[in-house]
């Protein structure tokens, strides 16, 4: 699951909105008073959301959405005539005074999103290297001379092996030539 950090100038805010998450069934990765606090814990996370008030002693919510890392969405929480003057698409807003259900269905909207760009991503094929690519081919290569493969065979061969082994292909491959004393 995504992490999420809670920042807001107040550190009693910041800790109330915590503890509302936390009783919602929510990890809370760090809670910040500072827009500096929240940036260095996000350089420490892979992605998640930050939940937020406007403003703070060192930035505002824009300058600390322009410096989050990629993979993390902000929630705004202000007042009406704030969120009026949020142009920026990408950041969600919630208007104050705060219902809990808004914000843990708002959450829970923004945590699912970020899961589902996660298992995307991971779902891509990775591209190979021209290195990793022809390492693989001079492997299918070598095990259709030596064990008189066609390159299907061969192919078939070392992903079974790398499924086996728990290896990636370029692994794999790199063990053939390994196994097979070049």
């Amino acid at each position: 699951m995504a992490s999420i950090i809670v920042v807001f100038p107040k550190a009693e805010n910041a800790a109330n909105i915590r503890n509302i998450l936390i009783r919602s069934g929510y990890q809370v990765a760090a809670v910040c008073t500072s827009g500096a606090q929240a940036l260095q814990a996000a350089d420490d996370l892979d992605d998640g959301v930050v939940v937020c008030g406007y403003k703070f002693a060192d930035m505002l919510y824009s300058q600390l959405k322009e410096d989050l890392p990629a993979g993390f969405e902000m929630l705004l929480v202000a007042s009406d005539h704030v969120l009026a003057g949020c142009m920026d698409r990408e950041i969600v807003r919630l208007s104050l005074p705060l219902k809990v259900a808004d914000m843990t269905d708002t959450l829970e909207m923004m945590l699912e999103s970020i899961d589902r760009r996660r298992r995307k991503k991971q779902q891509k094929p990775k591209v190979r290297s021209e290195k990793d690519r022809k390492l693989i081919e001079d492997a299918k290569r070598l095990l259709m001379e030596r064990n008189r493969m066609s390159e299907e065979e061969a192919h078939r061969y070392m992903q079974k092996c790398s499924m086996d082994s728990g290896t990636n292909l370029v692994e794999t491959a790199e063990m053939v030539f390994t196994l097979m004393k070049i």
